[in-house]
């Protein structure tokens, strides 16, 4: 009898978490099914429904006015379409609420010398700050991919379109409009939002700007981060596999989105634009045209991950490698664009930074220069530097070569796997992994001969047309052809 009375609650508290189970079974089956039909049939209904005609491209590509390499690739993408399909309706769907249209377009026109049809639609979101970075103090790959839904969700109610194209990597919006607004689905992919490399760092506990050291120090959250990293890896394999067409940017990108997407059959290796053709017109300036200045151009967006303190500590090092009238003659110039506050305070951080190292007369900050200013400066520099770690690609490396720098890089990633070449005979520039590397290779090619330092430059300019505005149209064109095959068909 007391045995009876002891079993009782347990078997209550049994059947209880069978209903449970049973409850959340039926929704899973019966419930979820009935109600994505029913939010799928609501966007076919808004698809014909819209005003514009014809078939209708939605680009999504939030920070669509922040002028960095992904804006390039966004509207070179857009202008190839606009070439070959003219009757086709783009729009882009942007978080860039300060901006007019005019203002976006004249914006593009003068940072990267591209004229563009003025018939684009913008589509303006309003919930931007939940795919940013500081809005997730913890779990910031999660709460991004999340806040992404959130943000596509807005997006497709307030435009429907045919074909749906992500040039920023939101991978989590794939299945909303792929199986709910029931759209074709491609996308541009410029860096996995996690790869096989990131999980190395978390499992060997080494301290990156996206492993804070305080986790690699610590076994037990150094193991959590690693089963989360591992869980979201899987979910944005099953995320990405969703895209019908999938283009990356480099033989890097391409590994690792092979790896965790498992998709090659339909992945398609398409470089990034750069603007080759004009910088490798431009007269290669000798020593005594640059009044024998020595000026070191980096070009790249003040984000954490291009890593400027590395190039402030490398030149911290070189001071001390090199004699003081040599010194005198070099100057680092940063060159890059801000997309709001937090990077204007990144930038505070980096001057103050050179104060600190007691480098700030021979380091010089710019921001956000028009295209012809930045040629300007690419044309009186006489090297190049780049610091990113596992950079995807490197349209600044690139454009750098074209105009005769000769390029000091990350010894990963895209620069070594595509644009670089550092073996005897084919030299066209050079690689370095920490500051002193840096420091050394900077000296010696401030100490080479001119003329060793001109063959270096002539076989940096030769390997670059692969890698121009043409090539990447072409190539966009025939890798997304099969969405308006099927349209037209």
């Amino acid at each position: 009898m007391i045995f009876y009375f002891l079993m009782t609650p347990i078997i209550l508290f049994v059947n209880m978490l069978l209903l449970i189970a049973l409850c959340k079974i039926f929704c899973i089956l019966v419930l979820l099914p009935i109600l994505l039909i029913k939010w799928r049939k609501f966007y076919s209904k808004k698809r014909e429904e819209r005003q514009q005609t014809g078939t209708v491209v939605g680009i999504f590509h939030p920070y669509c006015n922040a002028g960095g390499g992904g804006e390039r690739v966004l509207w070179a993408a857009v202008h190839a379409i606009q070439t070959k399909y003219p009757d086709i309706h783009i729009a882009i769907y942007t978080g860039d609420l300060d901006a007019d249209p005019e203002k976006i377009l004249s914006q593009t026109e003068k940072t990267f010398n591209m004229k563009l049809q003025p018939n684009i639609e913008f589509v303006y979101l309003h919930g931007r700050k939940w795919v940013e970075a500081s809005t997730y103090p913890y779990f910031t790959l999660l709460g991004q991919s999340l806040g992404s839904v959130y943000l596509g969700i807005e997006a497709l109610n307030n435009l429907t379109p045919d074909i749906y194209i992500d040039t920023m990597g939101y991978a989590f919006t794939y299945p909303l409009f792929k199986y709910i607004g029931g759209c074709l689905v491609g996308s541009y992919t410029h860096y996995p939002t996690i790869s096989t490399d990131m999980l190395k760092y978390v499992y060997r506990r080494i301290a990156a700007y996206n492993n804070r050291r305080i986790i690699a120090r610590n076994p037990l959250l150094s193991g959590g981060k690693f089963l989360y990293y591992k869980l979201f890896a899987y979910l944005y394999g099953l995320v990405g596999s969703c895209a019908d067409i999938v283009i990356v940017n480099s033989s890097w990108t391409e590994e690792h989105i092979n790896t965790i997407w498992k998709c090659p059959l339909k992945t398609h290796r398409v470089y990034p634009p750069c603007s080759v053709e004009h910088l490798i017109g431009l007269p290669l300036l000798s020593d005594e045209e640059k009044n024998k200045c020595i000026r070191i151009i980096a070009i790249a967006q003040f984000r954490p991950e291009k890593n400027h303190p590395l190039m402030l500590r490398a030149m911290f090092e070189l001071r001390s490698i090199l004699k003081e009238e040599v010194w005198e003659k070099v100057k680092l110039v940063c060159i890059g664009s801000c997309r709001d506050a937090e990077d204007e305070r990144r930038v505070k951080d980096m001057q103050d930074l050179a104060k600190h190292l007691a480098l700030d007369k021979n380091v010089e900050f710019k921001l956000n220069v028009p295209y012809s200013e930045l040629v300007s400066e690419i044309q009186k520099g006489t090297i190049g530097l780049h610091t990113m770690w596992n950079e995807h690609f490197g349209i600044g490396i690139v454009e750098c070569m074209a105009a005769g720098l000769i390029m000091v890089a990350h010894s990963s990633g895209g620069p070594r796997a595509d644009i670089i070449e550092t073996r005897m005979g084919s030299v066209n520039g050079f690689l370095a992994e920490d500051e002193m590397e840096y420091a050394k290779v900077i000296a010696s090619i401030i100490q080479m001969p001119p003329k060793v330092r001109n063959a270096i430059r002539i076989a940096a300019r030769s390997s670059v047309n692969r890698f121009s505005c043409e090539i990447f149209e072409k190539e966009f064109l025939r890798a997304i052809e099969p969405f308006f095959r099927s349209k037209q068909e």
